[in-house]
């Protein structure tokens, strides 16, 4: 598929994911945590690559292991937001704890 168009279409499910999210902020969350990027990643991988299956193994490992510091990141946001603190110290602090985890996962998947 070309980049172009791999590009087109992981912008729009971001923009759509902002539109619905004006209206029906839980359901574009749903969305936006759906797996669709990952079914998109193992489809272009498959499609460059049909016979290296490690390749998608390890990929899909890598993204079940992230789910950790990707929880970590928005229970943070969560219980920050919550605490009233403002909307660019929250993503700071959580983009922080998501680093952090996010070392650890890969120095642990190493």
């Amino acid at each position: 598929m070309p980049f172009v168009l791999k590009l087109l279409l992981t912008n729009m499910v971001i923009l759509g994911c902002v539109q619905l999210g004006k209206k029906f902020p839980s359901l574009a969350g749903l969305i936006a945590t759906m797996p669709l990027t990952t079914l998109a990643v193992l489809l272009w991988l498959h499609s460059e690559n049909p016979t290296d299956n490690n390749l998608l193994t390890d990929y899909t490992c890598g993204v079940f292991w992230g789910i950790i510091p990707t929880a970590l990141f928005f229970g943070s946001a969560l219980l920050l937001l919550k605490r009233g603190m403002p909307l660019h110290l929250t993503l700071s602090l959580s983009f922080g704890a998501w680093l952090s985890a996010a070392a650890l996962h890969q120095w642990l998947l190493k």
